[in-house]
């Protein structure tokens, strides 16, 4: 380590176990979009998964209401998140690196993974947020400039 901070190479194999949230609040298939709207206002979340931690169907995102029942003049009290789900849903491994996720991230064009176990069951959810905060803390750039900031304000 240099300067007591982590190298670009070390930030990337970061396992995903530890910064991904271990909390995951489902949705049912049969809630409307309304009240997954009002779930994801109540939680500060832009996505819920759909299902149960053994049988994941699918995610509705803030953007999927957004494009898929508000733009279309639909009500959202009548549409269900069976209704506007993306599937299959993308997923990794807590041992995964961090890396890894957000190669696939790329790769399948989405900001969350599911994280799940060996055998299907979700023990985690990673946002691109969780993946670049400790990036982003990490670096020497980030670091020198709150540095700078906190100069700039202390007197």
């Amino acid at each position: 380590m240099r300067g007591g901070s982590r190298t670009a190479k070390e930030r990337c194999q970061v396992k995903i176990e530890t910064v991904m949230s271990r909390y995951v609040e489902f949705a049912a298939p049969g809630d409307t979009a309304s009240a997954l709207a009002e779930m994801m206002g109540e939680l500060d979340v832009g996505a819920l998964p759909i299902g149960t931690e053994d049988e994941i169907l699918g995610v509705v995102t803030d953007r999927d209401i957004l494009y898929r029942v508000v733009a279309k003049g639909i009500d959202p009290k009548t549409v269900t998140a069976r209704d506007i789900l993306s599937a299959p849903v993308v997923a990794c491994r807590p041992e995964d690196s961090v890396r890894n996720a957000t190669e696939l991230m790329a790769a399948h064009r989405v900001r969350r993974l599911a994280v799940t176990r060996e055998d299907g069951r979700v023990v985690g959810w990673l946002t691109l947020a969780d993946v670049s905060r400790p990036l982003l803390l990490d670096s020497g750039t980030v670091q020198q400039a709150l540095g700078e900031l906190s100069r700039d304000t202390a007197g």
